[in-house]
C-alpha cells in the first residue's frame, strides 16, 4: 500500500488525519470588549487581520499580546479569552454568535480589531496523533522571519472571504490548507521544546530520507542497513538519532505507520483483511491480526465493527 503523495512524510501524515482547516467566520470589534470561548473540541485557528488583542488561556495562565497579521492555534481542551483589556469581563461566545455552521458578529463599534478564525477537523481514527503533540498553543507573530508566506496568504484569504466571487468559497477553503500546513512548517522551525516523537522526526532533515522510503512503500520488508544509507549514516549512528528524535527505534516507526494505515482503510475501505495485511507486508493474516492487536489493544475484524471506536 504505497503513499499516493509523493515527497514527504508530512504530507503523508496529514493526508492519513484527513485534516481539513474550515473557515468558520471571524468578528469585528471595538472600544472595550472581551469574549470567552467555550473548550474547544477542534483544533482551533485564528488571525488577526486588524488591530490587536489579548488572548488568555483559562484563568491561571498570563494574558499573550496579539498583534495585526498574528496567526494562532489553539489545540488544548481549555476554554479561552479574546479581549481588548485582558481586565474586561467577558461575554460567552455562545450569546454572540449564531449556530448555524458560521458565525460573524460585531462588537462595540466594531473598528478596533478584526479577526478570522476557523477549526481543523480530522479523522477520528487516527486524529489524536495530532492533538497530542502540538503544544496548547501555537503563536506565530507577523514579524515573525518565517512568517513571510503566512502573511501573503492571510491578505489573500481575507479579500477571498470578503470577494463574494465566483469560487471564493473553495479558494478560501485551499488557503486555509495552506496556512495551516505553513503554520506546522514555522512551528518545526522554530519550536524550541518540541518533544520527542513523530511531530520532530519530520522535522528532522537527517531522518527524512529514510521516512520517505518507509513511507512511500510500508509494505516492503526495509532493512535498519538501507534505511541508514538513505540518510548517508551508519546504522548504529543512524538507530541512536532516530530513536533520540523520533523515541523509537526505526522499525517500530513502521509498525506504527502501517497499523495507523490499516486504521484508515478498516474504516474507510471495504478491503478484506486479508488483503490489506498483504499490502502492508504480513505473510499472514494471523501475523499482521496480532500485530495490529499489539500496538491497537483489539483485533481488526473487531475494530473495523466498531467503526474505529475500539
Amino acid at each position: 500500500m504505497s503513499s499516493k503523495i509523493a515527497g514527504d512524510p508530512l504530507s503523508d501524515i496529514l493526508r492519513l488525519l484527513g485534516a481539513q482547516p474550515v473557515v468558520a467566520g471571524g468578528f469585528s470589534a471595538g472600544g472595550t470588549w472581551a469574549i470567552r470561548f467555550p473548550p474547544p473540541k477542534k483544533i482551533k485557528f485564528f488571525a488577526v487581520v486588524k488591530g490587536s488583542c489579548w488572548l488568555r488561556i483559562d484563568a491561571q495562565t498570563a494574558p499573550v499580546a496579539v498583534g495585526e497579521g498574528d496567526v494562532f492555534l489553539l489545540t488544548g481542551e481549555r476554554p479561552f479569552v479574546l479581549a481588548s483589556d485582558p481586565d474586561a469581563e467577558p461575554v460567552d461566545a455562545a450569546t454572540l454568535f449564531s449556530g448555524d455552521g458560521t458565525w460573524t458578529a460585531a462588537i462595540g463599534d466594531g473598528n478596533g480589531c478584526t479577526q478570522i478564525g476557523g477549526h481543523v477537523r480530522l479523522a477520528p481514527s487516527n486524529g489524536a496523533l495530532l492533538v497530542d503533540v502540538l503544544p496548547s498553543l501555537i503563536h506565530i507573530r507577523a514579524d515573525c522571519e518565517q512568517a513571510a508566506v503566512l502573511r501573503w496568504l492571510l491578505a489573500r484569504l481575507v479579500r477571498e472571504f470578503a470577494s463574494g466571487l465566483p469560487g471564493s468559497g473553495l479558494a478560501s477553503t485551499y488557503l486555509a490548507q495552506l496556512m495551516f500546513v505553513e503554520m506546522l512548517r514555522v512551528h518545526l522551525d522554530t519550536g524550541t521544546e518540541i518533544p520527542n516523537g513523530w511531530l520532530r522526526a519530520i522535522g528532522d532533515r537527517r531522518l527524512a530520507p529514510a521516512l520517505r522510503l518507509m513511507h512511500g512503500d510500508p509494505g516492503r520488508a526495509w532493512r535498519l542497513d538501507d534505511l541508514a544509507a538513505a540518510s548517508a549514516m551508519s546504522r548504529t549512528a543512524f538507530c541512536v538519532h532516530f530513536r533520540s528524535v523520533a523515541g523509537m527505534a526505526p522499525l517500530t516507526w513502521l509498525t506504527q505507520w502501517r497499523m495507523r494505515m490499516a486504521r484508515q482503510a478498516l474504516i474507510d475501505e471495504k478491503t478484506p483483511i486479508a488483503v490489506l495485511a498483504a499490502k502492508l507486508g504480513y505473510a499472514s493474516e494471523s501475523a499482521f491480526s496480532s500485530a495490529f492487536k499489539r500496538v491497537s489493544g483489539v483485533s481488526p475484524s473487531d475494530y473495523r465493527r466498531a467503526g474505529g471506536a475500539g
